[in-house]
């Protein structure tokens, strides 16, 4: 799959623009603060449904405007035309897949895929738990948008069974309400924690070979999915919802004294080791570094094996490491059909392809996106912080 057309219309810094590419390698190159990354998170937004660096949309429009758009156009691995067009703003987030309205936002994921990396991404190792289990959810409503909606139901009913934990820890509240809201929460729990344990098996050979490939050494990288429901086989999800309701049952009593739902996928943990030992705590920065790009790109098999390749997406990889290195993450980005790539000084990448200037233009005009002219995005940046 590659990224054939793009045009954002108030998103960030950019006023209105488009940009045409081609399979291969694209680097943009300019110096911070003028939008580079801005172009990435546009794509990420469209993929993924979140941005890569914030929570929320309201943030990705540009300021004094009501709402963004981001239209992508993609040609898939079967040669087909596709198109996506996301409007965020502060109300209700509208998309459209191939010119057709979707009635969930979730529908719109999957059609563009990504792998991305970016400093951001170092909370996959060091940060909490929240964060990797945000890598896990993103991952699978990729590959299988019903994931995204199914995720979503789960969420309306977590926060519907917290209100009511709330309430009786107050002293309101009605016990048997709370057991069908229970019974919900294991119904659209189960096949979560399923799809979870299935991809983190999965990942661990792919992970494992990228971090080799990255470092050039044989120390071992692990991946555990960890559930207070005590569960470790992605089999039978009847044999899930058993056990999720059976560690519900127990914690029936602190929750109600807590008022807070204890036990479930938002509560489950996906434990990364290196050379067996926890990498939050143990693993350097570098390692940290190395582990968290492996995860990404060792991710790209899992969307592959059910649909289209994904497009790469680096962000600011590059500045930091020794040629080796770079040699060996210039490497890993062969497979993918369409690499792109954001970077200060152009002499730090290592890849050959399409060059793309990003530069300071009129200051009334606001970014503006237009590949066509000296392969550059031509004008200026509102936000001199974003990206």
């Amino acid at each position: 799959m590659w990224v054939e057309r793009l045009e954002l219309v108030d998103f960030r810094s950019y006023r209105a623009g488009t940009l045409d590419l081609t399979p291969g390698v694209h680097v943009l190159v300019g110096p911070n603060g003028r939008g580079k990354t801005n172009v990435l998170e546009a794509l990420h937004r469209v993929a993924v449904g979140a941005s890569h660096r914030i929570a929320g949309d309201t943030a990705l429009v540009r300021d004094g405007a009501s709402d963004a758009v981001v239209r992508v156009g993609v040609r898939t691995d079967d040669d087909r035309r596709r198109s996506i067009d996301v409007q965020l703003g502060a109300g209700r987030t509208r998309a459209q897949v191939d010119g057709q309205a979707v009635r969930r936002a979730a529908d719109a994921l999957g059609v563009l895929r990504v792998v991305a990396f970016a400093p951001e991404d170092l909370a996959l190792v060091r940060g909490d738990p929240a964060d990797r289990r945000r890598y896990l959810d993103q991952l699978l409503s990729q590959r299988r948008p019903s994931y995204a909606a199914a995720l979503a139901d789960y969420e309306r009913v977590l926060r519907q069974r917290n209100t009511l934990l709330k309430d009786l820890r107050g002293g309101g509240g009605d016990g048997a309400t709370l057991a069908s809201w229970t019974d919900q929460l294991v119904a659209h729990g189960a096949p979560l924690v399923a799809a979870r344990l299935a991809a983190v098996d999965a990942l661990t050979d792919p992970v494992a070979t990228a971090h080799a490939a990255l470092t050039g050494s044989d120390v071992p990288v692990g991946l555990t999915y960890r559930s207070d429901a005590d569960v470790t086989s992605a089999d039978d999800v009847t044999t899930i919802a058993k056990a999720l309701h059976a560690a519900l049952d127990a914690a029936a009593g602190e929750e109600r004294r807590r008022g807070v739902t204890l036990v479930g996928p938002h509560r489950d943990e996906l434990v990364i080791t290196l050379d067996g030992l926890p990498a939050r705590t143990t693993a350097s920065q570098g390692e940290a570094w190395s582990v968290a790009l492996a995860c990404k790109v060792g991710s790209a098999p899992l969307l592959t094996g059910v649909g289209d390749r994904p497009v790469l997406l680096l962000d600011d990889v590059f500045s930091e490491l020794d040629e080796t290195r770079r040699g060996r993450v210039a490497a890993l980005c062969d497979p993918f059909d369409q690499v792109l790539v954001t970077a200060a000084v152009d002499a730090d990448v290592p890849l050959t392809g399409r060059r793309i200037g990003v530069r300071r233009d009129d200051p009334d005009v606001g970014t503006v996106l237009d590949g066509a002219h000296d392969n550059a995005f031509d004008g200026a940046l509102d936000d001199a912080g974003s990206g």
